[in-house]
């Protein structure tokens, strides 16, 4: 399912449906997009769509010069009006996050300045500790239920799947790499086979994946977060659900503790 493919939240049998793709296809990237552009569902919010696409911007999802989808197809995909995503377009042109063109060849287009990584410094220099280590102990008491659940579901198969796609990864690609990270911790977790803890986190990936960033920069964490995660792909392969959730805490505890650290070189 693309990112932008239009959902109808009012047809519950759609939302189900979606559900169960969510969990059945495990082996395909992209999904934390498909967290980003889930539909809004209220019309009149644009100060959602704008978020919702200032943090696809922010978090490096979306890159600097590439193409927005049309007002007409983002309006179908968030569940908002025309006029609503015209709004929030508006309002991220004025914070520089998108400059549109006319033309045949135009539309709206992520602005060459957009840089995810200053944009998560600020973000980070923002946030409080006792915040950080909050949104950490969220994201790790979602993400251990889901591997928990993934180590008693998962068939070897699918694990092997997830394995390979971290094992092709290549670590002097700094652009793929915080990406190709995070589809591979959500295509871990859907194994769970439970779409709602699966959703949530996609939603919390999103939120930590800008700051994450952060930490790729530096060779020695990057190779640690590298193995930490290889950590918990072996412990669910093995259907050792205690050693994947335990894997899963020490993965996040470390990664928040190095941007606790580099929070206070900043300050």
């Amino acid at each position: 399912m693309s990112p932008f493919e239009p959902t109808d939240v009012s047809e519950d049998s759609a939302a189900v449906a979606d559900d169960a793709a969510l969990v059945r296809d495990s082996a395909r990237p992209g999904r934390l997009q498909g967290a980003l552009f889930q539909s809004i569902g209220d019309a009149g919010r644009a100060e959602l769509v704008e978020r919702r696409l200032a943090g696809a911007i922010t978090g490096g999802h979306l890159r600097a010069g590439e193409r927005l989808p049309s007002e007409y197809d983002l309006a179908r995909t968030f569940g908002v009006a025309p006029t609503t995503v015209r709004e929030s377009l508006l309002a991220l042109r004025s914070r520089g996050l998108v400059v549109t063109r006319r033309g045949r060849n135009g539309g709206s287009f992520v602005t060459e300045s957009a840089d995810p990584v200053a944009h998560a410094r600020t973000a980070l220099a923002g946030t409080s500790r006792l915040a950080l280590r909050d949104l950490g102990a969220h994201y790790s008491a979602i993400t251990a239920a889901c591997v928990r659940l993934a180590a008693r579901r998962a068939v070897p198969s699918e694990v092997q799947q997830v394995r390979s796609r971290l094992n092709r990864l290549d670590a002097s690609d700094l652009e793929q790499w915080r990406s190709t990270l995070d589809d591979v911790q959500i295509e871990l977790v859907s194994l769970s086979q439970s779409a709602r803890l699966t959703r949530e986190q996609m939603r919390l990936q999103a939120e930590m994946s800008p700051m994450l960033r952060l930490i790729d920069a530096d060779e020695t964490s990057r190779s640690a977060q590298y193995a930490q995660l290889l950590s918990v792909v072996d412990a669910v392969e093995a259907g050792d659900d205690h050693a994947a959730v335990a894997a899963t805490e020490r993965m996040v505890d470390a990664a928040i503790d190095v941007l606790i650290n580099l929070q206070s070189r900043t300050h």
